[in-house]
């Protein structure tokens, strides 16, 4: 079975939204206009291009990273060339800048985890994630936690009343800028 990855930006306080600068949050951009930038926090990054063997995203992030993603051929080559994936029930068709493969419901998600080939890899895609977790179809997490604290926002984890879910921290780094780097897989 094929590994499945949520990878996120995350602010200490749980927020997730707009890390990069996606318009409508009063906060957006919090990753680069309030943390010195330090490559080493980066690295994951690279290596879960080289590692994935797929990538997986909500209709929101898609529609966002569609028009921006194919154009960044030098950071994202590994992530422009993979299979990617939109789980949606409101997605017609793809975005032909950035193809992608429709799953209609967590089931397709479900089955998709089932093929052969490398780890899937979810970004941004905030409601997703929390479907994915409270499906039980989050193997793993990848989490660059950024010493800020956002107060309102799309968060990390959902806020639905489910059973615990124990993690097991199989990475760990801190950095100058204050960043966290927290590799977790899910036990159950």
């Amino acid at each position: 079975m094929r590994p499945l990855i949520v990878t996120a930006f995350v602010s200490l306080d749980g927020v997730m939204e707009a890390p990069g600068g996606e318009p409508g949050y009063r906060n957006a951009g919090w990753t680069f206009k309030d943390v010195e930038f330090d490559p080493a926090a980066y690295a994951i990054k690279g290596r879960e291009q080289d590692e994935a063997g797929a990538m997986l995203l909500g209709r929101v992030s898609y529609e966002a990273f569609a028009p921006v993603w194919p154009t960044m051929t030098e950071d994202f080559a590994g992530y422009n060339s993979m299979p990617r994936y939109v789980a949606s029930t409101t997605l017609t068709r793809d975005d032909p800048r950035w193809p992608a493969t429709i799953l209609s419901s967590l089931d397709d998600v479900a089955a998709l985890k089932e093929t052969e080939g490398g780890p899937i890899i979810v970004h941004g895609s905030a409601r997703l994630g929390h479907a994915l977790a409270g499906a039980g179809l989050v193997d793993r997490y990848h989490l660059l936690v950024f010493p800020v604290l956002l107060g309102a926002g799309l968060r990390l984890f959902s806020e639905a009343d489910h059973d615990t879910t124990k993690l097991s921290l199989v990475e760990h780094d801190v950095y100058p800028n204050g960043i966290q780097l927290n590799v977790l897989d899910v036990v159950s």
